[in-house]
């Protein structure tokens, strides 16, 4: 009789590993291993490493550029940038919470983080982003005034393809 050896199920990377790939892929990118473009015009954005556990995404930000208010479906992420600042403005039970990331900050986001990424700074930020299990969809999101309190309500979905994303962020 045959017997099959048992089918590997993939193991998703924690938000410790994340955030610890993104620091690394960071300091590559500061030694020059990764080309960054920066695009006035829109958001530049390359996938620079991907398999079935992770997908690893390379983020030019130039003033006043931002992602949307959006979710990562199914996927943990982290950041780190890698140069200027960027604001994150993430949705919490009682609203939105922004904070700065500076030059070298990282940060994780578990299952339902909703947030926007932008550059309010005059000078132009890279940042690397990386997703466990990889991106499949993208929900976008817009406040919606409910009397004293501010709720979200989805605007679209988007399926993420290999390599490709309007939104990555």
């Amino acid at each position: 009789m045959l017997q099959h050896a048992p089918r590997a199920v993939p193991i998703s990377l924690g938000l410790t590993d994340l955030v610890a790939l993104t620091r690394r892929v960071a300091m590559d990118v500061r030694a020059g291993a990764h080309p960054v473009v920066i695009d006035p015009e829109r958001r530049w954005y390359q996938r620079i490493q991907g398999d079935d556990y992770v997908d690893v995404w390379l983020i030019s930000w130039a003033t006043e550029q931002h992602a949307e208010m959006h979710d990562h479906a199914g996927s943990l992420g982290a950041l780190t940038v890698v140069s200027g600042t960027l604001a994150e403005t993430r949705w919490t039970a009682s609203g939105p919470a922004s904070r700065r990331l500076r030059t070298g900050r990282s940060v994780g986001f578990g299952l339902g983080h909703v947030h926007d990424v932008a550059n309010p700074s005059p000078t132009p930020a890279v940042s690397v982003h990386a997703y466990s299990p990889p991106l499949t969809a993208m929900s976008y999101y817009a406040p919606d005034p409910d009397g004293a309190r501010l709720r979200l309500h989805r605007t679209r979905s988007v399926l993420v393809e290999a390599g490709t994303s309007e939104g990555i962020g």
